[in-house]
């Protein structure tokens, strides 16, 4: 049978008048560039799910047009365009939503505080693409690993205090007409933060940033507040979902804290 006389199964009629809210793929990998603020390209694997809404007379969508819409070119973007994958979806499947996620890794040039020894630093990161109903959305999520050190156990022990590494997750979406860059939030993150990590450390550093932490303790509480308190007088920011994960050192448990807002 020669392929144009092949019968088309997805696109027959469907009878159960039931429309799917999403379909498509998940986890699919593949090579991408991501643009920094400052133009410089990232280079990194992401792992995508894309999806769209599936009428309910329409049997199945196309599966292999997500496939080729990565395939199409370089698959470079950064938060700001990230929208124009979004809107290759609901053109090339015909549909009247798309959806694409894709979660990677960005990784970033970092200077030791005391030595200058330079080394990459990951972060986990998530761009969300929703174009529903004519109007186009992007968010982004960024995992900060930092270190805090409890202000508790500085105030009661003759000497010492005991810190943990934390991980602060911040989701935001951009107000109409404005961007997020991923590392503002990053950025902001560490700041706020008893102290930021480091993938190399000499010596004098490990020195810096123990005394860093010392004069700088945070409880849980105090990380998601302080770090809420700009993103509330940032006027970019229409929404945005805080968390705050410290990993006990003394405990076997995490602390935890979450702020939500949408402005």
């Amino acid at each position: 049978m020669s392929a144009i006389n092949l019968p088309d199964t997805q696109n027959k009629v469907d009878t159960r008048d039931i429309i799917i809210d999403k379909v498509g793929i998940k986890d699919i990998s593949h090579p991408i560039t991501y643009i920094d603020k400052f133009g410089t390209k990232v280079h990194t694997v992401g792992s995508f799910t894309m999806t769209v809404e599936l009428p309910a007379d329409v049997k199945g969508t196309h599966m292999s047009r997500f496939i080729e819409i990565l395939n199409e070119g370089p698959c470079e973007f950064n938060s700001t365009n990230f929208h124009r994958i979004t809107d290759k979806v609901k053109n090339k499947l015909d549909a009247s939503s798309g959806y694409v996620t894709v979660n990677f890794k960005f990784f970033r040039n970092k200077q030791a505080p005391s030595s200058g020894v330079q080394s990459l630093m990951d972060y986990d990161v998530t761009l969300y693409g929703e174009l529903k109903d004519g109007k186009s959305e992007v968010g982004v999520k960024v995992v900060v690993p930092v270190t805090s050190l409890c202000p508790c156990s500085k105030s009661i022990s003759e000497y010492g205090a005991h810190n943990q590494r934390s991980h602060i997750t911040i989701k935001a979406k951009p107000a109409e007409g404005e961007s997020i860059d991923l590392e503002d939030l990053i950025e902001l993150a560490e700041k706020k933060a008893s102290c930021e990590l480091y993938a190399i450390l000499k010596r004098d550093d490990e020195k810096h940033v123990t005394e860093r932490a010392y004069e700088n303790p945070a409880f849980v509480e105090d990380l998601v507040r302080d770090i809420a308190l700009d993103l509330n007088n940032d006027t970019r920011i229409k929404y945005y979902r805080l968390e705050s994960e410290n990993f006990e050192s003394i405990h076997n448990h995490s602390a935890y804290a979450l702020i939500e807002n949408s402005k």
